[in-house]
């Protein structure tokens, strides 16, 4: 198919058709992919990417007695044109419908690159195209309100996450949070790894806890991995976290780690998979959930603390569909789909990682950010998978060419903005938990005043 190197570059929006009609010879399902590339400035790596994918589907309609053919049953009813004259159909609205996408499209970029000046665009997977930071400030309206987000500027200072607290420290929260073991009881086990456990049980008899441990056969290593990993939140006093309640370590038994939390509390991702649970979410639960962890962000940043592991296997959730900020202690062994060794001997959680985490271990406020975004998005699709067709070793490439997750079919624009926002290839440009708050809770006011 040729398409003409030189055009006019429409001044407004148009939309296009594309007629593909069916032979009627026999019934079929067909996928049609329409691929386009916008070069504007390879130097900047200023390229944009649309595939179009759509699925045609043609059904036979027998013959009458009279032997003529009958048009395919069809959304369209018109009668199928001559075989011989097909191809010529098709080829040529395909090549109009491409050059007025091709064209449209290099408007649309080219503005947004006249406001963005150096910025580069990005670019999600094949099945949907991120807009810019720059087109993202112009996205639609919400039932006539202006978009909920703001140009970023990042009013926080991006804190570093210091290295593992020195022996010295550990030994010191846990004395703090020595409790006798023969006051904790476990009553239910509801998760159980290669060597981690999770229990149900009750602490002093009357308080609801969860209770972190390891089996006998656990090695030292993975001992002081557990209660390392489950101070790492120590001292957090916020609603919307799960912070530590007391440690038990005795000789010859396992340790336990203790979490106060009511009988309904569940782990947030084995909750998005449970088909009886998680279906029933609305979107405005959805929101709701990410504001209260955003709040609990807010509250970790504001005292210097990065998680580096934010994800919904590292959330709670009870009846009443209030989630927590957890630790990440036991998670590489619970969860151990969602974390790769890259060669490395550390297995990390590579599909939740901002590029400069991984590619130079850089954690920040702003790559708690990223890691939120696809929290937001694991969220949206019952805790799919994020870049599974994905091989871990190619996600630094993958990131650097500008893909990005796909906006979730059952996701508002409005949402998937949000998202948008903390997957910026720069960390600078990446929203603070303070900003994603206040965006959250408006766009949850708006959508509950319709409700």
């Amino acid at each position: 198919m040729v398409i003409p190197q030189i055009g006019e570059i429409p001044t407004s929006v148009q939309t296009f058709t594309i007629g593909l009609k069916c032979s009627g010879i026999r019934a079929s399902e067909v996928d049609v992919s329409i691929s386009l590339e916008v070069i504007l400035n390879r130097a900047l790596n200023n390229v944009t990417h649309l595939v179009f994918r759509r699925k045609k589907m043609c059904l036979l309609v027998e013959p009458e007695e009279d032997n003529t053919v009958h048009g395919p049953v069809l959304l369209e009813t018109a009668v199928p044109p001559p075989t011989g004259m097909l191809t010529i159909i098709v080829g040529s609205s395909l090549a109009l419908a491409l050059v007025i996408v091709l064209l449209l499209t290099a408007y649309c970029v080219r503005r947004s690159a006249k406001r963005q000046n150096n910025g580069q665009p990005m670019r999600t997977s094949s099945f949907q195209r991120l807009n810019t930071l720059a087109s993202c400030q112009q996205s639609a309206t919400y039932n006539g309100h202006p978009s909920i987000i703001a140009p970023i500027q990042s009013s926080l200072p991006r804190k570093v996450q210091i290295e593992p607290q020195h022996p010295e420290e550990l030994h010191r929260r846990i004395s703090e949070l020595t409790v006798e073991r023969c006051r904790v009881r476990l009553s239910s086990l509801l998760q159980e790894g290669t060597f981690g456990r999770v229990y149900r049980g009750t602490y002093n008899d009357n308080q609801d806890v969860l209770v972190k441990t390891v089996a006998q056969h656990a090695s030292q290593m993975q001992v002081s991995l557990l209660l390392q990993e489950g101070m790492s939140l120590y001292g957090a006093s916020h609603q919307g976290i799960l912070s530590v309640l007391g440690v038990s370590i005795e000789d010859h038994t396992t340790p336990f780690v203790l979490y106060s939390a009511p009988n309904t509390t569940r782990n947030l991702k084995l909750f998005l998979l449970d088909p009886s649970c998680a279906r029933t979410i609305t979107t405005v639960q959805i929101v709701m959930m990410s504001t209260q962890l955003a709040q609990a962000l807010v509250h970790l940043h504001s005292h210097g603390v990065v998680h580096k592991d934010i994800a919904t296997r590292n959330c709670v959730i009870d009846d009443q569909l209030l989630v927590k900020l957890s630790d990440s202690s036991l998670s590489r062994d619970l969860f151990a789909c969602d974390y790769n060794c890259l060669g490395d001997s550390e297995n990390r959680p590579v599909k939740w990682l901002s590029l400069e985490a991984l590619q130079h271990k850089q954690f920040s406020e702003a790559s708690d950010s990223w890691a939120f975004g696809v929290l937001m998005w694991e969220l949206c699709t019952y805790a799919k998978q994020p870049y599974s067709e994905v091989d871990p070793f190619e996600m630094e490439h993958y990131l650097k060419d500008g893909y990005r997750l796909a906006q979730p079919f059952n996701c508002p624009d409005e949402l998937f903005t949000i998202m948008a926002y903390c997957w910026a290839l720069l960390p600078g440009e990446r929203p603070s938990f303070a900003q994603l708050n206040a965006c959250l809770s408006e766009f949850y006011a708006q959508v509950t005043r319709y409700v």
